[in-house]
């Protein structure tokens, strides 16, 4: 266990390193179970240091991923097709930061001569990609650019060819009908048969993530929390006068000042004493209301996912009541049963059996619909559960791999008695990291109701 620890804080301190030197002088800020009430936003960086990270980053994913994957899967051959502005999700993930699209047809090989050697990254179209890929084509000496691909992979003579086409995961369906023809055409005959799905390529790719991403992550959950405690505040939200709404759009505002992108619209909802649910919109937040919000930036490519509650204090209380403050307890007691039950090579709809079981059996009400997060906010991998279904699916028979990112997404239910016994959702969403043996809080979790004074 030393020897593991000493090594990931290697390669933290390599990964520090190369951060530009405004990221230096603000990271990194550790992974860990406690969240700070209201934490301080840390510093954002500009896009030419982004860009600059952004790269490093990438380089060294192509480097470390790409060949472990294709050797798992078994594949000699990997061909990655984009248009512009039509980028299939892994290609999309893959271009440099000054390249922010395909340009025109954009067609990725990566082919693995064996023995040893390292695995070539070439792109057949007429601009580079940052130098990460060999260019690989003359359109005046070959101006058919399907053509120069079915050449480059006849000289190679791959066993097994992966192509991106899959009905389950629309992270691995990237190639279109149109461009597949035109590819088998290019193809000799012979070869056609090796062709095969990259569905595992394509999920590996996408889910796996590297010591230096895990250094930077704890830093963009940090900046999400401290958004939100911005939001559930009174910088923000005056009882009898704020809406839901406004309170949303507030925070796309404060996104915007910022330099940073919501990868969905942030949700707020009310759950009142003596009303049915969640009421949104326009309705005006009072005092006593339990509030939640769901709310997820893109940052350095990387995505977050948090839901979070609070309480408008009454005038003269000083804490939530005992029936709200218990019913969030209930929703981190799921938390703690669902994380434990993580396990590599266990499927999703396993872990999902398993933790329903056991916290019904402690007689917890609790609905789970957890999911993979990295590069996308509902990202490639195992589901572990939907909210319109806590049964077994096909998208959650995928097994659970080490060194990747999730979404700790459920809520429980609860019975309130300073609420007459009123059924009340308690939800909950934290990311966090498994890296093989357990899982991790990337940024901790909300285990206390934020409190919002009723007046300044």
């Amino acid at each position: 266990m030393a020897k593991a620890i000493t090594k990931a804080a290697a390669l933290a301190g390599m990964a520090l390193a190369a951060l530009p030197a405004t990221a230096q002088a603000t990271a990194p800020i550790i992974m860990s179970e406690t969240e700070g009430v209201a934490p301080a936003l840390p510093a954002i960086l500009s896009p030419r240091e982004r860009a600059e990270l952004e790269n490093r980053i990438l380089a060294d994913r192509l480097d470390r991923i790409i060949p472990e994957i294709m050797r798992a899967e078994g594949i000699d051959l990997w061909l990655l097709v984009a248009r512009e502005y039509f980028e299939e999700p892994v290609v999309a993930t893959m271009l440099d930061a000054e390249n922010m699209h395909a340009r025109r047809r954009t067609i990725l090989i990566f082919h693995d001569p064996g023995e040893g050697k390292p695995v070539e990254r070439l792109t057949v179209s007429r601009y580079g990609l940052g130098g990460l890929f060999a260019p690989s084509w003359n359109p005046e000496s070959q101006p058919d650019q399907w053509q120069a691909v079915g050449d480059i992979i006849a000289a190679r003579d791959p066993a097994r060819i992966a192509i991106n086409s899959s009905d389950l995961s629309q992270f691995a369906d990237g190639m279109t009908l149109s461009q597949y023809e035109r590819f088998m055409s290019a193809l000799p005959p012979a070869l056609h048969p090796r062709v095969v799905s990259g569905e595992g390529l394509a999920i590996r790719w996408l889910e796996s993530r590297t010591p230096e991403e895990m250094t930077l992550y704890p830093t963009i959950v940090r900046i999400a929390h401290a958004v939100i405690g911005e939001a559930f505040s009174r910088k923000v939200i005056t009882p009898g006068v704020t809406t839901a709404e406004q309170v949303q759009w507030w925070y796309r505002d404060r996104l915007m000042q910022l330099g940073l992108d919501p990868w969905f619209h942030p949700s707020v909802a009310i759950q009142r004493q003596g009303a049915d649910g969640m009421m949104d919109g326009d309705t005006v937040i009072q005092p006593g209301d339990l509030l939640w919000t769901d709310f997820g930036i893109t940052y350095l490519r990387l995505n977050t996912d948090t839901q979070h509650v609070a309480y408008v204090l009454k005038p003269g209380e000083t804490e939530a009541p005992a029936g709200l403050r218990a019913g969030l307890a209930n929703s981190n007691k799921v938390q703690d049963i669902l994380t434990s039950h993580f396990a590599v090579g266990r499927s999703g709809n396993e872990v999902l059996a398993m933790a329903r079981a056991e916290a019904i059996a402690a007689g917890l009400d609790p609905s789970i619909y957890t999911h993979p997060i990295g590069h996308h906010g509902h990202g490639a991998g195992p589901a572990i559960g939907f909210w319109d279904n806590q049964n077994g699916d096909p998208r959650g028979d995928g097994t659970i791999r080490a060194n990747t990112a999730w979404s700790i997404e459920l809520t429980s239910y609860a019975a309130v008695p300073e609420w007459g016994g009123q059924r009340v959702d308690f939800r909950t969403e934290e990311d966090a990291f498994f890296d093989g043996a357990r899982v991790r809080f990337i940024d901790g979790r909300q285990t206390e109701i934020t409190l919002i004074p009723s007046t300044p």
